[in-house]
Formats: structure tokens, C-alpha cells, sequence
């Protein structure tokens, strides 16, 4: 019976130091599972922060030059990619390289690309009158060359800043801008797209080079500067050069339609200029929608 007695308590003794064996293998293939998920998903995270790093989008003046002419721009783009991305030219309204053009830079930055605030007038000169502006402006739009010269030195200050892809260069343009943008394209500028903001097409002449950028121009159909003789010119003088374009008219909307401080430019110097926000908002997305088939961020 003793013997018996003794058997069974060693068995037991056994059977306890086998329980206890377990629990701890157990245990210790779980803080090591568990270990290994975390350090795994440390690294799944650490990851992601740095794949979804939110744009820093950054501001440079720039100066470069044009001739004897000494202009200054404003250069937009996100500090926090290396990549040289799509770069877009921004030209100014006539009252020159102010806080909206600067804007609009800064806008086009935030969807991914690198974009020049350009400086048409030479020195930054802003003005705030319209006699200056018209007189301003009128220098360019009656010298060619010049309005040639000056995008092309804005092209090249934006490939310089080593921030654009040196083959994927486009413009935009408001008002004034507009038409620079448009005609640069026809003298030959390299352009993949333009996009005109309520700009003015008066005398506009194509050319085969235009055939090599992909054309938008976003019109307000209430603008009293844009005649119907200037449309049918501009889509007769496209068409003769089978070059490409999209027009699109906004309804209601005046000049300077995409300007929130237009209205109030226009009551104090008595212009058919005012600020319409359903315009402006449409043809910011007509651009998006267009640049995405023509000129996407990669």
C-alpha cells in the first residue's frame, strides 16, 4: 500500500511539473508573438507617418532676369518632396505680381505642383490705379518680343530653381495674365497647357506652335471686354491651325470674375469688373479637371 501510495505522489509531482513546463513555453511563445507583432507594427507605422507626410509648402522670392530688366517672382512648392514636379507659370493680373497672383501659386502648390508667381512689369512693381495698370500692361501687349522674353526668362527661372521637371512646364493667367499665357504659347514658348482666366483675346492670332499645348480658356459670359467678334476670332484662328482647346463660358459672370477683391476695384474705379464665386469655384475645377488629362502630377 505504501509503495502504491508513494508511486501515485511522484506521478503527481510529475504531472504538476509537466503543467508547469507548459505554462511557461505558453507564455513565453506569446511574449515573444506579441513581441513580434509589435515591433512589426512599429514598422508598419513608422511607415505610414512617413508616406503620408503632409505638404510643407514653402515660398522663395526669386530674382531673375530678362535682358537689362531685373524681375521678381514668387516661388511656391513643397519643402517636404525632393521630386522635381510639373512646374506652372502664374501671370499676373494688370495691377502686377501682388498677394493674388501669389495666391493662386501657392493653390496650385497645394494640389502638388511647383509654380513661379511671374513678374511681368519688371522690379515686383504692383499698381494701384488703372491708368498705370492700362499703361503698364499696354508695354507688353504692344511689344511682342517682349512679352516673349520675359515668359521665357519666367521658364527658365522656374527649371533653374532645380524644384520643376525641366520637361513639364505650363501657365496660367488672369485677366491681363490671361493673355499673355495664350499668346506666349503662340510665339512659341514651350507650354504643355495654358489656362486663361477671364482673359482678353482681342487681335489674338494662332500659330502652328500652338498646336504643341493643350489650350483652356475660362471666360465670363457677362465680360464686357471680351467681344463676340473676339471670341469667333480666337476659336476661327485655333480651328485654321487645328490646334487644340476647351472654351468654357461661366454664366452672369463679369471680368475679374475669379478676384474676391475685384468687386470692390470695380466700384471704386467705376468698372464692369466684380468677384463671382460660383465661377470662380467652377473654373478652379474646370483647371483641375483639365490639368488632370493634360498635365497631371506623377
Amino acid at each position: 500500500m505504501k509503495t502504491k501510495k508513494i508511486i501515485k505522489m511522484k506521478t503527481v509531482k510529475n504531472m504538476k511539473k509537466s503543467l508547469l513546463l507548459l505554462v511557461l513555453i505558453g507564455s513565453s511563445a506569446i511574449i515573444t508573438s506579441c513581441g513580434g507583432n509589435q515591433s512589426k507594427k512599429n514598422t508598419e507605422e513608422k511607415t505610414k507617418v512617413v508616406a503620408t507626410a503632409e505638404p510643407k509648402i514653402v515660398n522663395e522670392r526669386v530674382t531673375y532676369t530678362s535682358g537689362n530688366d531685373t524681375l521678381i517672382g514668387y516661388l511656391y512648392y513643397d519643402q517636404n518632396s525632393n521630386e522635381k514636379k510639373p512646374g506652372i507659370i502664374v501671370v499676373h493680373e494688370w495691377w502686377g505680381n501682388d498677394s493674388y497672383a501669389q495666391a493662386r501659386a501657392k493653390m496650385l502648390a497645394e494640389l502638388g505642383y511647383t509654380a513661379l508667381a511671374a513678374d511681368m512689369y519688371g522690379q515686383g512693381k504692383i499698381l494701384d490705379n488703372p491708368k498705370d495698370a492700362q499703361e503698364n500692361a499696354g508695354v507688353i501687349y504692344t511689344n511682342s518680343d517682349l512679352l516673349k522674353a520675359r515668359m521665357t526668362a519666367a521658364y527658365q527661372a522656374l527649371i533653374n530653381s532645380n524644384r520643376a521637371a525641366n520637361d513639364h512646364i505650363a501657365a496660367i493667367g488672369y485677366c491681363f495674365g490671361g493673355t499673355v499665357v495664350l499668346n506666349a504659347a503662340a510665339m512659341g514658348v514651350p507650354l504643355e497647357t495654358v489656362v486663361s482666366f477671364h482673359g482678353g483675346l482681342a487681335g489674338f492670332k494662332a500659330s502652328p506652335a500652338i498646336k504643341n499645348t493643350q489650350v483652356l480658356i475660362c471666360n465670363g459670359g457677362a465680360d464686357q471686354f471680351v467681344s463676340e467678334d473676339d471670341i469667333k476670332n480666337f476659336k476661327n484662328e485655333m480651328n485654321r491651325e487645328n490646334a487644340p482647346f476647351v472654351f468654357k463660358e461661366y454664366e452672369g459672370a463679369t471680368h475679374a470674375f475669379t478676384n474676391p477683391e475685384s468687386t470692390e476695384a470695380g466700384e471704386k474705379f467705376n468698372m464692369p469688373i466684380a468677384y463671382n464665386e460660383t465661377a470662380d469655384k467652377d473654373s478652379w475645377q474646370d483647371m483641375k479637371d483639365f490639368f488632370k488629362k493634360h498635365f497631371p502630377v506623377k
